[in-house]
């Protein structure tokens, strides 16, 4: 039996994928290979991808009701790992419509198809964006993550919630993930770190958000991958010891859970930035910009549970991931 990995020719989804194919897995990617960045990128993803053995490929948007349905008759995989989705905080301030065709209607259209053809375990993509403006950090999955101040993280809210209503009515087991600002390899052209760097290449100057003053739990996309394959095959079990009077918001009396995967260590976005330029050997020229709408001051993932749940240990500081980031970059674009 496959593992379903839906988006899979995307950042994460790549990772994910070309890491299980490499571990022996069968796995059927779902992509529907959209123009909302570079198509070249996510076409060489999946070249990689198909290039190696047990991997099959499925273009389809989850959007698509009958054809997700037919694809889990058909394939009836044994775990499903859900990435698909329309990402970036920002461009939901443009095309909202887009985070609910995808994030919401796409994400019930997959539910619907396990709960007719269940996996031992749905695990999804949430956001460390759901945490809103939450003063209290780092940030813990044992506290209320009721206040999204962004249409993208009220539509990963809604998954969290959609996916624990199906795990109490249904014995659906799922977990989701809140993911801290992931970085790497085959990254999005959308995401600062290549925004900077192609402008710093180029001697083009970079917008800096927040004066650069913004404090994020960068996160290594290697890392990332390690909590999601260390999810795979331990489906989560109710929680015997769950008080309905005194609700603990990371578990339920029913099989689901969310759990955080950050580095568990928060860097100013201006360090972050002079270690691109140490990488490159390139200043950068600054335009220092301030807060933009949906911005938040700062993350910084409590990682505790996840440790204890999944054994989770982040092992790539900014440095070395920077660093292994620039390298790809400098290859990929022959620069």
């Amino acid at each position: 039996m496959a593992i379903l990995v839906t988006g899979s020719a995307g950042f994460i989804g790549f990772h994910l994928s070309l890491r299980l194919l490499q571990a022996g897995h069968a796995v059927v990617g779902l992509d529907n290979l959209n123009a909302y960045y570079d198509p070249s990128l996510k076409a060489a993803r999946l070249a990689i991808l198909e290039a190696t053995p047990g991997y099959t490929h499925v273009r389809l948007d989850l959007a698509d009701r009958d054809g997700v349905a037919a694809l889990f008759a058909d394939v009836r995989p044994s775990e499903v790992v859900n990435l698909a989705a329309q990402a970036g905080v920002r461009y939901s301030l443009e095309n909202p419509e887009a985070y609910v065709g995808s994030n919401v209607v796409g994400f019930l259209n997959l539910l619907e198809a396990a709960r007719a053809h269940p996996p031992a375990h749905l695990v999804f993509a949430s956001t460390s964006s759901i945490y809103g403006n939450h003063a209290n950090m780092p940030f813990s999955v044992h506290d209320a993550a009721s206040h999204p101040i962004t249409l993208y993280s009220a539509t990963k809210a809604a998954n969290e919630a959609m996916a624990h209503a199906y795990a109490h009515l249904f014995g659906l087991p799922a977990t989701g993930f809140r993911f801290f600002t992931v970085y790497g390899p085959w990254g999005r052209p959308d995401m600062a770190l290549f925004k900077f760097t192609d402008a710093i290449l180029k001697g083009q100057p970079i917008d800096v958000y927040g004066e650069g003053r913004m404090q994020r739990d960068f996160t290594y996309v290697d890392d990332i991958v390690d909590g999601l394959v260390a999810a795979l095959g331990r489906p989560p079990a109710a929680n015997p010891t769950w008080d309905a009077a005194h609700p603990d918001p990371a578990t339920s009396a029913a099989p689901w859970r969310v759990l955080n995967l950050g580095a568990g260590r928060k860097v100013e976005l201006m360090r972050y930035i002079e270690v691109l330029e140490e990488k490159l050997g390139k200043k950068a020229v600054l335009n220092l910009m301030p807060m933009q709408p949906g911005d938040v001051t700062a993350t910084d993932a409590d990682i505790t549970e996840t440790r204890a749940v999944l054994g989770y240990q982040p092992k790539v500081n900014v440095e070395e991931g920077v660093g292994r980031f620039v390298d790809w970059y400098r290859d990929y674009y022959a620069v």
